[in-house]
């Protein structure tokens, strides 16, 4: 029976999606476990999979096409099967529109998901949808680079032109030195997909420059900076509304720390004495094994507001942030009070390099307890870090830094770090998050606590 194919959630915070690319075309048949489509998410590019065989009978969004929720993007069933009562529903009363409404109201149900590797079975959740059940995964395709924008490029050469490139596009051809407007868009209003990238990468060539295509030459009198404008990346949405949403009704307050770090930097040293060069630990590892080992002796900074009740949990999830290209993502370190420093360094530089790829999964960036954003290794004495919700309080680690300071009566140079906590008043009180910054300290500048 002919069925339509809806949006499903890929991700925890995704909203909407935008069709990447459909892998299979209209009139295709599919086995179970066959690729459909990659849908653009706020956190990677998805590979949507079909979980039964069937046929695409009809698209009905395009490449490029954005589509929320719950929304209709495609007909499917058996071949040759009457459709024209689906069309009609879909074309003539909205009924995308209001499937996409109630999908978003029933954000509780999951969708089955597997990652990359074809682990099944591990927490696996299905989400049906009009009776038909999808999987998910991670796209193998890479993140799109800095120096191009997610779904667009601007022409700098036309005076209102623009490039329109699907994010895998983009990656390949910042990887591989190809200039996107030298090349033929073949997707939907000349839309530069990935196989035009493989095609020019085949043949050699690249479609010659247009005689209009003009050097830029900027004026000599500006009155006015020029601009361009791009699409928002779906990560960049979901990180402005989340940081508005913490900053607006989470009644914040912060406490500033400083932390002699010598003694830390010696056990760092004599660590990395006896470790090969890629197994090294950082002092942002330090950090969080402190961390985490301080929250198990305050509770009520590893908890978060529930409205109705304050949420304690019994081991630290840190959360790391990491930037990339579209904005900040960050991946969890689950259990770090159970876990040595070369165990977290190692989990640390996996998580970052699967966020940095884009290939995260939701569980791996979902769930912190506690977060910690360092902006030491980038020159940066102190800051303040917004809270994630619902988590109630973050630290934000600056560098180490050799000063001046008085011990005994006598001036010696300690390298000072400054640490800086935000803390959600609703659950943390300021003696709170001063004791928890005390034990914080003591763990650092004496590293053989973290022991106890």
């Amino acid at each position: 029976m002919a069925e339509k194919f809806l949006m499903p959630k890929l991700s925890p915070t995704m909203e909407e999606g935008q069709i990447s690319r459909w892998v299979k075309n209209e009139g295709d048949a599919y086995e179970a476990n066959e690729t459909l489509a990659e849908v653009d998410t706020d956190k990677a590019t998805m590979e949507m999979t079909a979980l039964q065989g069937g046929t695409l009978l009809k698209i009905l969004k395009q490449a490029g096409d954005t589509a929320a929720l719950g929304e209709a993007i495609a007909i499917t069933g058996k071949k040759g099967e009457d459709i024209s009562a689906l069309l009609s529903e879909v074309a003539s009363n909205g009924s995308a529109k209001k499937e996409g409404e109630t999908a978003r109201k029933g954000d509780g149900e999951t969708l089955r998901a597997d990652t990359e590797t074809g682990r099944k079975g591990d927490g696996e959740k299905e989400n049906k949808q009009d009776d038909k059940a999808v999987r998910t995964s991670a796209s193998k395709s890479e993140p799109v680079p800095s120096s191009t924008p997610q779904s667009a490029v601007r022409n700098p050469q036309s005076d209102n032109g623009r490039l329109i490139v699907s994010p895998i596009a983009a990656r390949m051809a910042a990887d591989n030195g190809i200039d996107l407007r030298n090349v033929e868009g073949s997707g939907p209003n000349g839309r530069i997909i990935k196989r035009d990238i493989e095609q020019a990468l085949e043949s050699g060539t690249q479609r010659p420059k247009t005689k209009d295509q003009r050097p830029f030459t900027p004026s000599t009198i500006v009155d006015a900076s020029p601009y361009r404008d791009e699409p928002t990346s779906k990560m960049r949405n979901v990180i402005a509304g989340r940081l508005a949403e913490s900053i607006g009704p989470i009644p914040t307050f912060y406490l500033t720390v400083e932390i002699e770090m010598d003694n830390s930097l010696a056990v760092r040293k004599q660590i990395n004495a006896n470790l090969n060069d890629d197994d090294k630990i950082s002092v942002n590892d330090i950090v969080v094994k402190a961390a985490a080992m301080s929250l198990l002796k305050h509770q009520w900074v590893n908890a978060s507001y529930q409205d109705k009740n304050v949420r304690f949990y019994e081991q630290a999830d840190i959360g790391i942030a990491v930037a990339i290209d579209e904005g900040l993502i960050t991946p969890v370190v689950r259990g770090a009070n159970l876990k040595g420093l070369a165990e977290i360094s190692a989990e640390i530089k996996d998580l970052a390099e699967k966020a940095k790829s884009k290939k995260l999964q939701p569980e791996q960036y979902t769930g912190a307890t506690f977060s910690i954003s360092n902006l030491g290794m980038m020159g940066i004495k102190e800051f303040t870090a917004i809270i994630n919700p619902p988590e109630a309080a973050i630290i934000a680690v600056g560098g180490a830094n050799p000063t001046p300071v008085v011990r005994d009566g006598e001036v010696v140079v300690r390298s000072i770090m400054s640490v800086t906590m935000s803390c959600d008043h609703r659950v943390v009180d300021g003696a709170t998050g001063a004791k928890f910054l005390q034990t914080f300290k003591q763990m650092l500048e004496t590293p053989a606590m973290m022991l106890m």
